[in-house]
């Protein structure tokens, strides 16, 4: 553990006993200060979830390691086991964290000490961005205070010097997986896996059984040295007749090679020295003579300009995929833009005043690193731009554009945002920027586009209008420079991810806030979409301004007596349970008392409830309006323009279809009354409703202490509401955030009620809301859920007639609770049978 680096600097017992002790609960309700709290939170945070079927660093003592004599000057501890700890106040904290998010994942990030972990995934990301296992062991020696052990040396140098061999690239339409010539012997290991063979294509010449004579000839006679033109000529006709595909191969310039090959320019202490060997190789070819430089390119290029390859269905890619990583060989998806099909896409810049944030310039420098454009998923927080990140990311690439989106209200919001930063649909009905939802079937430019379309749309499995097939069918034909995929983490949904499959894509993008699925199926995402390039760190970019400084407060609402009878009575179903600790008194008279202190404040307020039964019962009693699935479209509009513009409306009641897709940048207060159970996505959607940086907010790092946002979530005590509360909190502390315990606000709000005639505010009132609860047909609040989910499916761009079932909406799709995407006709099952019929079904 990282305190406990050395028997010359250990930390005080209590320090010790607190970072092993520590439970998930001491991370709420206490304000985190000094060094042993700090400690205490690290381990309450990694003690959770986080590690549940995991390795714990808690179970190694690392008490005896030596600390490196000039250890004050390093800013982290990396131990065997692959944990790295981060000083987050160490004046190295900057470099250090843009290194370690580059080859680790990122566990906890609190104040003071952020936690990490390598792995097979995240070296395989750094291996993606062309970190070498030297550059990343000897840069880890560098910033560690103890001395790597050699086990971990070893597991770095074992996990990267396979990654990145072998790639899969799109061309003419056809999938291919491609390895430089030198590196057939892994070509070859992967194409005779028994799962991969099957998804092969052999050329129309060659039969299967051929192929299979002729991977043992090639076997048995290119073992031998020599390397004349003949040799090479005959080993290239045994591949071809083994059902590979051998041509020239895209080659570094000379130059580069020759700086990568130079061993002894990357030591630790000529790395970045504008004097040392590497900067004078650098100017000493610069300064070659023309001519002999451009014969030894002549020459590297004769010498290495081959590549072999061998094709795959394209239904069957994410076999090839996940076998090809589960064989610690994982394929490289990197993408030659300036120079391989499609053409460019006419007119499509930048335009003059668009600038994009550093954060966002770090994190496409490392999908653009080396001039080619990888395919992968960069994770940014609510509010910090991930729109305009994608849309630089297809600018750059130049190409035809996919988009793929959760929601109708997405795709417009795509749609207009390539139309307001890029050039590319300044010549109207020209079909360059197009929509494809169930609503809208704009005219798609056969010659190049971008489209947004949702992931409903590309994956719908049954019967379409011809119209909409016809559509459907260019899609498919046409070859995509670059597939963006909006809230990336619902992909490995099994009905989303056949959009794989179905579209024909150069690089895939993936963009998300919240890396995190209530399932196991997030792992899936790096053979699906490609490693995690970029993930920026919330508290940097809240002290750097570009994110409001909210805090967040879980404030405790008792359950009266006559309630708490009701919620433990045995025969009380779940719905009812849920409409008795959501419609608690203290809960109401609670929303009550936050919404006119911060009405009074000026404050736009959101008030979020899961159960749209409860949300209509705090309008009427607040006398604020509400929106849920079932509000009219012009409503809609109207609320929603009066809360932007209108000092008059300052609250407003939003069910979760408010959790993604509604832009309200005004809002800056968050009442969570009721939510979806444990998850841990939706507590950090709809903290990003209000992540938008306020006027006048410090750029500087001065903000820490000034709040200028307010997240309350009113849980009530003794329930259910509070296990599912401390489940869904978990991954905003891990990014940083604490929340405040309050247990007495309550008490105020009963107060203010008496004084002033508030809601609840006496026995009787009590009484009538509890019998409204008791007589309320729990069948007709699941109603009233199903049509919420129905909108929701809608929205998402489900066909009319569909019912969806079990999945819970995009909640279920986000891998809640381990449920999967079901589909039925709704019509059919309602529709009479004919007895006949019966009989056979019988």
């Amino acid at each position: 553990m990282p305190p406990k680096g050395s028997r010359k600097n250990k930390p005080s017992a209590a320090a010790a006993r607190a970072l092993k002790e520590a439970t998930v609960s001491s991370t709420m309700g206490s304000t985190l200060s000094g060094h042993e709290d700090q400690l205490r939170a690290t381990a309450a945070s990694l003690a959770s979830t986080v590690y549940a079927g995991a390795p714990s660093p808690f179970n190694d003592d690392y008490s005896d390691f030596p600390l490196k004599p000039d250890h004050p000057s390093r800013p982290c501890w990396v131990l065997p086991n692959g944990f790295i700890y981060l000083d987050a106040t160490h004046p190295s904290y900057s470099a250090a964290y843009d290194f370690l998010v580059a080859i680790s994942s990122p566990l906890s990030r609190p104040a003071h000490l952020h936690t990490y972990q390598l792995t097979s995934y995240s070296l395989y990301a750094a291996s993606a961005v062309n970190f070498t296992a030297r550059l990343i062991v000897d840069t880890l020696e560098r910033l560690s205070k103890i001395p790597l052990r050699e086990n971990l040396r070893t597991f770095i140098k074992r996990c990267t010097e396979r990654y990145g061999k072998i790639k899969l690239v799109l061309k003419e339409g056809r999938y291919l997986v491609e390895a430089h010539k030198d590196d057939v012997g892994m070509l070859r290991e992967l194409s005779e896996d028994v799962e991969i063979r099957r998804t092969r294509v052999f050329p129309v010449r060659h039969a299967q059984g051929e192929g299979e004579k002729g991977d043992g000839e090639g076997e048995g006679e290119g073992g031998g040295g020599g390397g004349g033109g003949g040799e090479e000529a005959r080993e290239n006709e045994l591949l071809e007749k083994a059902g590979f595909l051998v041509s020239d191969a895209a080659v570094e310039m000379d130059r580069n090679l020759r700086l990568l090959d130079e061993e002894d320019t990357e030591s630790e202490d000529e790395v970045g020295d504008e004097d040392g060997p590497f900067a004078k190789k650098l100017k000493k070819l610069d300064e070659e003579d023309p001519v002999k430089a451009a014969a030894a390119n002549a020459a590297a290029k004769a010498k290495k300009n081959q590549s072999v390859s061998f094709e795959i269905e394209q239904k069957m890619l994410e076999v090839v995929k996940k076998r090809a990583s589960q064989l610690d060989c994982p394929l490289m998806e990197e993408y030659d833009f300036r120079s391989s099909s499609p053409s460019p896409l006419p007119n499509f810049n930048l335009r003059p005043l668009t600038q994009i944030r550093p954060y966002q310039a770090r994190s496409l420098s490392r999908m653009f690193g080396n001039g080619r454009a990888r395919s992968g998923i960069i994770v940014l927080p609510c509010g910090a731009g991930k729109t305009l990140t994608g849309v630089t990311a297809a600018q750059t690439i130049g190409k035809s554009t996919i988009v793929l989106c959760t929601n109708r209200v997405s795709c417009l919001q795509w749609k207009s945002q390539f139309e307001l930063w890029t050039t590319v649909g300044d010549a109207k009905d020209d079909g360059r920027v197009c929509c494809f939802t169930a609503q809208d079937q704009e005219k798609m430019n056969a010659s190049g586009c971008v489209l947004v379309t949702t992931y409903t749309m590309l994956t719908w499995a049954g019967k379409r209008a011809e119209g909409t097939e016809r559509y459907m069918e260019a899609i498919r034909n046409m070859e995509w420079g670059c597939m963006l995929l909006d809230e990336v983490h619902v992909v490995p949904a099994e009905t989303f991810r056949r959009v794989i499959a179905n579209v024909k894509a150069h690089t895939r993008l993936g963009l998300t806030a919240t890396l995190v699925r209530e399932d196991d199926k997030i792992a899936d995402l790096n053979f699906l979409i490609g490693p995690k390039l970029y993930e920026a760190n919330w508290l940097d970019l809240t002290a750097q301004g570009y994110l409001a400084n909210v805090k967040c407060m879980e404030v405790w609402c008792p359950l009266s007596r006559m309630f708490m009878r009701e919620y433990l009575d045995p025969e009380a179903d779940m719905r009812r349970k849920q409409l008795l600790y959501t419609l608690c008194p203290a809960k109401i008279r609670t929303t009550e008392f936050l919404v006119k202190h911060h009405e009074a404040r000026g404050d736009k307020i959101i008030v979020f409830s899961d159960l749209v039964y409860s949300l209509n019962e705090y309008a009427k009693v607040l006398k604020r309006p509400a929106i849920h699935g079932g509000t009219p479209e012009h409503e809609r509009t109207l609320w929603l323009g009066q809360f932007k513009n209108d000092d008059k409306v300052n609250t407003l009641l939003l069910s979760k279809v408010g959790d993604t897709s509604i832009d309200l940048p005004e809002a800056n207060v968050i009442i969570q009354i009721s939510s979806h159970f444990g998850s841990r996505r939706q507590e950090a959607q709809r903290l990003g409703r209000i992540l938008r940086p306020k006027a006048g907010q410090a750029t500087d790092g001065t903000n820490k202490d000034t709040f200028n946002a307010f997240f309350y979530t009113l849980v009530t005590t003794d329930t259910q509401e509070m296990f599912y509360s401390t489940k869904r909190q978990q991954y905003l502390v891990d990014q940083g955030y604490t929340f405040q315990v309050v247990t007495n606000l309550h008490e105020k709000a009963a107060e203010q009620a008496k004084e002033t005639g508030g809601v609840c505010a006496t026995d009787d009132e009590e009484r009538k809301l509890l019998r409204d609860i008791l007589t309320t047909d729990s069948a007709a609040a699941d109603s009233l859920e199903k049509k919420e989910e129905g909108f929701i499916a809608s929205e998402s761009g489900g066909f009319v007639g569909v019912e969806r079932t079990g999945g819970g909406g995009m909640a279920g799709l986000s891998g809640r609770g381990g449920l999967t995407y079901v589909e039925k006709s709704s019509a059919r099952r309602d529709a009479p049978r004919n007895p006949f019929f019966k009989s056979m079904r019988r």
